[in-house]
């Protein structure tokens, strides 16, 4: 196994700080959403993490797709990620859409499950975080 590239992207001040990654190109401020108590108008961790996950999972639906010969014009993946509490516990959720213009939804269904298996981002969450994916 070979590592073909590796991010560095350092945090300050927890949900109320900032992530800078090593090559500057990230440097963003982070808050606290409005919905968690905080004050909002800034990116969060959950954005970042469903930003990340979406752009990945949709370049696993093209290398799905390229096998298989599907136009992908236009395909745009959504990602929701939930912050959830239970019992004092915290945990995330996620939903990933899938919508692929040229194809009808139980074909795009199909898709998206082929890709949720070869994706990184769902091959790092799986077990961990409870995802639904569905195509649109």
């Amino acid at each position: 196994m070979g590592q073909l590239y590796t991010a560095a992207v350092t945090a300050t001040g927890g949900r109320n700080g900032e992530v800078k990654s090593s090559d500057g190109i990230i440097d963003l401020i982070v808050k606290k959403p409005t919905e968690m108590g905080g004050e909002g108008k800034a990116t969060n961790p959950e954005q970042l993490f469903a930003a990340a996950w979406s752009s990945c999972f949709l370049g696993a639906v093209a290398a799905v797709s390229e096998k298989n010969h599907v136009d992908m014009t236009d395909a745009t993946v959504t990602v929701r990620v939930t912050f959830n509490e239970e019992n004092n516990a915290f945990f995330l959720s996620a939903e990933i859409d899938l919508h692929v213009p040229t194809l009808s939804i139980a074909e795009a269904q199909k898709l998206a499950e082929k890709a949720h298996l070869v994706c990184p981002y769902s091959k790092a969450t799986k077990g961990n975080v409870q995802t639904k994916v569905s195509g649109i």
